[in-house]
């Protein structure tokens, strides 16, 4: 009989522990996190400035954390396919992740009120890099800087074609301020759609566009290999990759608040250990002397955000875009 209750009582505790094992496991196996391989997820095409630094992560991750990491590019609808893709499809425990920027969160749902998610479906990790936006054209343009550029805009506003991977892209919005600044019109400029930074580059080297707004490192390569040039930047201070070309204000025109980042978040859900382990690699290597040296050299400059205030950040851009997608009548 004594045996009998014993050999019960172990039995109870044996499954009381796998059950308690079990729901370690249920909330995301956060302890031991990775314990296999991560996707990550880029909304755009391969080359561009988020696939760049997504790939630097992955990279640094994948030798910290010994697991392999791999980035998948699905591009479309402005950076909507993939980020559906992570926040609605994707699994919430850590091993479906979101390499985003400006042009695919705060100011895509800035501008569009029928998309498949929200800001309150982000789950956000960091940011990783913050990179100035610059001014770029083709290698032969007519205009020595930004303020010869503007007179033009202002005195042939239907001659005016920009590349953008969507109405609401952050090029979009930066070309609304920009015009605003200088008393441009942008109704009469005309938009042509690309996948991103890589597919962008091309058409204005190829004299298919005649401006477009991207982030130093997503213009350097093209303009180092002398097909286009940058005009200036948005920035308080000039580019150390190029330190020849001038900011916004030091072309003698207003100052623009438009910038451009890339972040990590996760579908909301996703356990907070694991963003909490995210979010302390991504900081450790924002002091990592190798893995700075690999953002220059994809021209791109470190910029990390913890979570809040990632989270903060792209919640009150998201409130600003909005407003002016409203006010602009881009709000679709």
């Amino acid at each position: 009989m004594q045996k009998r209750k014993l050999f019960s009582l172990a039995a109870s505790l044996l499954l009381t522990g796998s059950l308690l094992a079990g729901c370690g496991d249920a909330k995301g196996g956060s302890k031991d996190y990775p314990t296999k391989g991560i996707e990550i997820v880029v909304p755009f095409a391969a080359g561009g400035g988020t696939d760049l630094s997504a790939r630097a992560a992955a990279e640094y991750l994948s030798k910290e954390w010994g697991q392999a990491i791999t980035v998948v590019n699905k591009p479309g609808a402005s950076g909507a396919t993939g980020t559906d893709a992570v926040l609605k499809q994707g699994s919430k425990d850590g091993y479906s992740v979101l390499v985003h920027n400006v042009s695919s969160t705060s100011a895509l749902m800035g501008g569009k009120s029928d998309l498949t998610f929200s800001v309150d479906d982000y789950q956000f990790g960091a940011q990783i890099v913050e990179d100035p936006l610059a001014f770029v054209v083709k290698a032969d343009a007519p205009w020595k800087d930004l303020k010869e550029f503007a007179d033009w805009v202002k005195a042939n506003p239907d001659q005016l074609t920009f590349t953008s991977s969507g109405p609401t892209a952050i090029a979009t919005f930066s070309l609304v301020e920009f015009l605003d600044n200088v008393g441009g019109d942008f109704s009469k400029a005309r938009m042509v759609t690309t996948k991103g930074a890589a597919d962008s580059m091309p058409k204005i080297a190829g004299g298919h566009a005649v401006l477009a707004i991207q982030g130093v490192s997503e213009s350097a390569v093209i303009v180092k290999s002398g097909k286009a040039k940058m005009l200036g930047i948005i920035a308080k201070e000039r580019s150390p990759y190029f330190p020849d070309v001038p900011t916004v204000e030091e072309s003698g025109l207003p100052p623009m608040k438009a910038k451009w980042w890339s972040g990590v978040s996760f579908p909301k859900g996703t356990p907070a250990e694991v963003v909490k382990k995210w979010e302390d690699a991504l900081k450790k290597a924002s002091e990592d002397p190798a893995f700075q040296e690999k953002l220059k050299a994809i021209n791109a400059q470190g910029a990390y955000l913890n979570s809040a205030d990632f989270g903060k950040f792209v919640t009150d851009e998201t409130a600003h875009y909005t407003d002016i997608a409203t006010k602009k009548g881009l709000r679709k």
